[in-house]
């Protein structure tokens, strides 16, 4: 058993540049608080294994995701959920003026950087 609190600063950036908090992990998932500054665009990824679940906490934004032929952009705010398929690209940019935040759970544990590959972005991002 463990209990955590959100740390104030992040504990490492995703591959897909967004600002990852360690919340939890059992041998079957693990939990993160992920944070994309204001104005900012994540870089589009994929995964070879995990799916995940989001739930968006804070802020405004657009998630994009193609899975095979199907392909959408859905608005991100606060009290909205959605999957990550294994396999799905996705990429996702913080369209306000404050952070755009959310808890993410995946299934099986993140098992390290290596889980992600880079995809054609969706939107361009600025270095």
């Amino acid at each position: 058993m463990k209990t955590t609190r959100l740390p104030e600063r992040y504990d490492c950036l995703a591959p897909d540049g967004s600002e990852i908090r360690l919340l939890g992990a059992t041998k079957r998932g693990s939990m993160v608080h992920c944070t994309l500054p204001a104005g900012k665009t994540s870089l589009a990824v994929a995964h070879h294994g995990v799916e995940e679940i989001w739930y968006f906490l804070e802020g405004q934004g657009q998630v994009w995701r193609k899975l095979g032929e199907s392909e959408e952009v859905v608005d991100a705010s606060p009290g909205v959920s959605l999957t990550i398929p294994a396999g799905a690209h996705f990429q996702f940019r913080n369209s306000g003026d404050m952070p755009l935040r959310f808890v993410l759970m995946t299934m099986p544990p993140w098992p390290g950087d290596e889980e992600a590959y880079r995809v054609a972005d969706y939107w361009p991002v600025r270095a």
